[in-house]
């Protein structure tokens, strides 16, 4: 093994090991993964937006589309890193412009995703970012709102992914990344 494949293990222990696991939270049975430690250590921070951002160095991302609201925190530093340009994606109501919609169905009823009408010129190509990919719900309705507004979903990229929800199935032939598994 060489010396920097062992600091990059002892970086993904750190990083997994700021990542909370906090059961019953938001309701009983379910274990929420809590990533405030890690956005509390600028080094950990810094380390998961370089490795979030290098596998796309090159890909021609034009457009960041950030989904609320941690995502946020994620995409304007991937965006700054790619010289690309961020789009919000919100629950509706949120945004103060003109927008376009996607509904989407959950376990148990559906939601709808927004983004500003204007967000996306011709010919984006968009990298989704979020911090968690668990049911892929989330993401798959972003990736349909970025190409209802006429952009290119290059890929998707997430800090961590919780594999036995199996939110990568739904975003089957996309390109994929999670920083993390847990």
């Amino acid at each position: 093994m060489t010396s920097t494949s062992t600091q990059d293990l002892v970086v993904e222990q750190r990083l997994r090991a700021a990542i909370r696991a906090v059961p019953d939270f938001p309701k009983p049975g379910i274990l929420f993964r809590d990533i405030t430690p890690l956005l509390a250590d600028h080094e950990l921070l810094a380390r998961a937006m370089r490795d979030m951002t290098v596998p796309f160095d090159g890909a021609g991302v034009t457009h960041v589309a950030a989904i609320e609201s941690r995502g946020f925190v994620f995409g304007a530093p991937i965006a700054l890193a790619l010289s690309a340009g961020l789009v919000l994606i919100r629950k509706p109501g949120k945004l103060p412009w003109r927008t376009t919609r996607v509904d989407y169905a959950l376990e148990y009823g559906s939601d709808s995703l927004e983004m500003h009408a204007d967000g996306l010129p011709p010919a984006a190509r968009v990298l989704v970012v979020d911090d968690v990919l668990a049911t892929g719900g989330t993401a798959a309705a972003t990736c349909r709102l970025v190409e209802q507004g006429g952009g290119t979903v290059v890929a998707c990229t997430f800090l961590l992914e919780l594999d036995a929800l199996r939110g990568r199935e739904r975003l089957e032939g996309r390109r994929t990344t999670s920083l993390l598994h847990f």
